[in-house]
């Protein structure tokens, strides 16, 4: 493919240090590199410069960040990513346009979005999910191109305060949209299970987990003496050593890591060649 790739990272982590950030421009980088393409990336501050993407760019992706995906609601920043996200559901039902525009939603945005639209419950957890956790595919997922590759259940780093539970089939249904993951099946805990990945449209997809999170990195940062004390007195020394074992499992992290960005840009690229 001649022609430049353009990709949008739609930064929400509000200017705190984050590890979400840096792998997404890693993967960009090493997906460029293994597929010999050219790869242009731009980062835009959404919640603290409120900046939001045009629509030159072929792909976006909007990252995870802090604090509550409710308390935010008809705020400034949030109004222009809504504003936003109807530029790109707009050029993109529009058959004039062939050059079909591709998001990936990721954790504080997959709960913002999936609050915008309707289409189940968002809510805080009684405890945060911190680990690393198994997620199981429902029928959808199973067929799901951005799975590819992928195990049944496979794992993911969850790091989340807020859940989207209790799907609404009718909004699902009356926007062509499929639940594709959930987290797993307790039957001793009487809690609803969340929602762990949508399938929104066929241009766009959100997952409730870190898909861009590596392995090698996340777990150098957790044995940093800073964050493994945070760590500790947060969830205890138990949960500490279960994150670094399941970090260097090669069927865990770095399996997710090296398959679902991989594929949300792969399906993209294809499509933008035909196009």
């Amino acid at each position: 493919m001649d022609r430049k790739i353009r990709v949008a990272i739609l930064d929400l982590y509000e200017g705190q240090v984050n590890q979400g950030m840096r792998c997404l421009r890693e993967l960009i980088k090493q997906f460029a590199l293994s597929n010999n393409l050219s790869v242009e990336s731009d980062e835009f501050d959404v919640r603290l410069k409120q900046q939001v993407p045009d629509l030159s760019f072929d792909i976006y992706i909007s990252s995870g960040g802090p604090g509550s995906p409710l308390e935010s609601e008809g705020s400034e920043w949030e109004q222009k990513y809504f504003r936003w996200l109807r530029q790109v559901e707009k050029h993109n039902t529009n058959d004039a346009n062939p050059d079909k525009k591709y998001v990936l939603f990721i954790c504080h945005s997959f709960q913002l979005v999936s609050r915008h639209y309707h289409i189940a419950n968002v809510t805080n957890r009684k405890s945060t999910a911190f680990g690393v956790f198994p997620v199981h595919m429902l029928r959808y997922g199973k067929r799901e191109p951005v799975f590819n590759g992928l195990h049944d259940p496979f794992y993911a780093v969850d790091s989340r305060d807020y859940q989207v539970i209790q799907p609404n089939e009718q909004a699902l249904r009356k926007m062509g949209a499929h639940v594709l993951a959930i987290e797993k099946e307790r039957p001793h805990v009487p809690l609803e299970r969340a929602i762990m990945a949508i399938r929104f449209n066929e241009y766009m997809l959100g997952t409730q987990f870190h898909p861009e999170a590596d392995a090698q990195g996340m777990s150098m940062y957790l044995q940093r003496e800073d964050k493994k004390k945070t760590v500790i007195q947060e969830h205890g020394e138990k949960k500490w050593r279960s994150m670094i074992e399941q970090l260097n499992d090669p069927d865990k992290i770095l399996w997710t890591y090296s398959h679902i960005i991989p594929n949300f840009l792969n399906t993209a690229v294809e499509n933008l060649m035909v196009a």
